[in-house]
């Protein structure tokens, strides 16, 4: 499928549900992130709003992005994750809308500080930088250029150990 000009992006209702559900479900081998995402509904972590799907121009969600609450020591921050494209859809430019549009959404929030444990190649486009530089580590082992962190102003980042939401089991 070839690219739309321009993505469509809103923050999921609960109509949306099940099709995020089937995103989450397409892009991974398992169906840990496509229940993580629906324990993250229900968890003090939950942000309204901050929960991202794209679409092409038939308004069928492709593409998805979630930030919920996790802390740097006592500093309150947005974890970016699960991201997810339908299969068909990938390397099409709906994930970094969905990603785009969830951290454009935050920044509106006010929310300051955004931290991602994903793929060093992808993530940096974004603006997200290696954690370690900033002295943020995390409480399990993951290669140092996997953690990122990303600062939505002009603030610096904090230092220190990330806290994610329960369900993340981190």
């Amino acid at each position: 499928m070839s690219a739309p000009h321009e993505w469509i992006t809103r923050a999921e209702t609960d109509a949306d549900i099940p099709a995020i559900r089937e995103i989450n479900l397409a892009a991974f081998n398992t169906i840990e992130e496509a229940d993580l995402v629906d324990d993250l509904r229900t968890d003090p972590a939950w942000i309204e709003g901050l929960s991202i799907y794209s679409a092409g121009p038939d308004g069928k969600p492709v593409g998805y992005a979630l930030l919920t609450r996790c802390h740097v020591d006592d500093t309150p921050a947005l974890c970016l994750g699960p991201c997810a494209v339908l299969p068909s859809h990938q390397n099409t430019g709906a994930g970094s809308a969905a990603i785009r549009a969830a951290l454009e959404a935050a920044e509106r929030a006010c929310e300051r500080f955004v931290i991602v444990l994903g793929h060093p190649a992808y993530y940096p486009r974004f603006g997200f930088t290696r954690a370690s530089e900033s002295r943020i580590r995390i409480s399990i082992d993951v290669p140092d250029d996997a953690l990122m962190a990303l600062s939505l102003g002009s603030k610096e980042l904090p230092s220190g150990t990330v806290r994610y939401a329960a369900p993340f089991g981190i």
